[in-house]
C-alpha cells in the first residue's frame, strides 16, 4: 500500500526556480527617496558589477519614490535622467512622484504631499525655508512652478506603472491579489500595502516592490520587498537578477561614509 505512494512522491519533478530571460541580466532598486549620497555610488556599483560579470542584456529599474523625505530629490532626479541617457533603464512610478506632479495644480494633495516630505523636495529645488515658512498653499504652488524645470516634470510623468521579466514582476508598491495583471488599478500599483503584503498564495509573478520599508530585505515566495529605507536606515538596495539567481548589492551610509557591500543572500 505505501510503496506506490512513495513512488508517486519520488517522481513529483522539483518546482523550477523564478527566473529572467536567457541572456538578461537585471539590477532592480528599491526607493531612493532624495539620497543622492547613496544613489550614486550603487549606480557606480551596479556598473562596475556589469563590467565584471560576464556578458549580458543589462536593464537597471528603479521602482520609483525618487523624490521626497531626503535631502536631494532635484539631484537624484538629475542623476536618474542622465543614467537613462547612457543606460537601458526603466523607471516605475512610484506614490511621491503621484503626489508631486498633482501638486501643481491640487492643493489638498500639495498639503499632503508635504507632510511625508515634499517639503524636502521643495529645497532641494531651491526654494528657501524662508520663503516656504511664509507662502500660502496657492503661492507655494506658483514657487513649484517656477522652481521645478519642465524638462523634470516630463521625465516624472513619463514613468511606467510595471515591468515583467520572465517570472518577475516589478512595480512600486505590490498588485492586488487575484486580479489579473491587466486590470489592476493604477491606485493599488502604487499605493496598496496590506492586502498585497499579507497574501501568501502565489501570484502569477514573483512580485519586486518597494514602497513598504523592510530591513532586511523581505525575501518570500511570491514576492521580494527592497525598500530598505534608504531615508531613514542609510541602506538602499539593489537586487540582482540573472537566470534562475538572486544576489544584492547595497550602498550603506554611517556617520557620513558610504560603502557599497554585495551580498549572494538577502540580509
Amino acid at each position: 500500500m505505501f510503496a506506490p505512494l512513495r513512488k508517486i512522491f519520488r517522481a513529483r519533478p522539483a518546482m523550477p526556480r523564478p527566473s529572467v530571460p536567457e541572456g538578461e541580466r537585471i539590477y532592480v532598486m528599491g526607493d531612493v527617496h532624495g539620497r543622492i549620497d547613496l544613489f550614486q555610488p550603487l549606480v557606480h556599483a551596479i556598473e562596475n558589477d556589469d563590467v565584471e560579470a560576464s556578458p549580458a542584456t543589462t536593464t537597471i529599474v528603479l521602482l520609483g519614490d525618487l523624490v521626497d523625505r531626503g535631502p536631494d530629490s532635484a539631484g537624484v532626479v538629475a542623476s536618474a535622467r542622465a543614467l537613462q541617457t547612457r543606460r537601458k533603464v526603466r523607471i516605475l512610478a512610484g506614490n511621491h512622484e503621484e503626489m508631486f506632479l498633482e501638486s501643481f495644480e491640487d492643493r489638498r494633495v500639495l498639503r499632503h504631499f508635504l507632510k511625508h516630505g515634499g517639503r524636502e523636495t521643495l529645497f532641494s529645488y531651491g526654494i528657501t525655508r524662508d520663503r516656504y515658512n511664509e507662502s500660502t498653499l496657492d503661492e507655494l504652488q506658483q514657487l513649484m512652478r517656477d522652481a521645478v524645470p519642465e524638462a523634470d516634470r516630463q521625465f516624472l510623468s513619463g514613468f511606467e506603472e510595471y515591468v515583467i521579466a520572465g517570472d518577475y514582476l516589478f512595480v512600486h508598491a505590490g498588485i492586488r491579489p487575484e486580479v489579473r495583471l491587466e486590470e489592476q488599478s493604477r491606485h493599488d500599483l502604487l499605493w496598496i500595502r496590506d492586502q498585497f503584503l499579507h497574501h501568501a498564495a502565489p501570484h502569477s509573478h514573483v512580485v519586486v516592490h518597494g514602497h513598504t520599508i523592510c530591513d532586511p530585505v523581505d525575501e518570500r515566495a511570491n514576492r521580494i520587498g527592497i525598500d530598505t529605507g534608504a531615508y531613514r536606515t542609510g541602506k538602499l538596495t539593489a537586487l540582482v537578477l540573472e537566470g534562475d539567481t538572486r544576489r544584492y548589492i547595497q550602498a550603506v551610509e554611517n556617520a557620513g561614509t558610504v560603502t557599497v557591500r554585495k551580498m549572494e543572500t538577502a540580509q
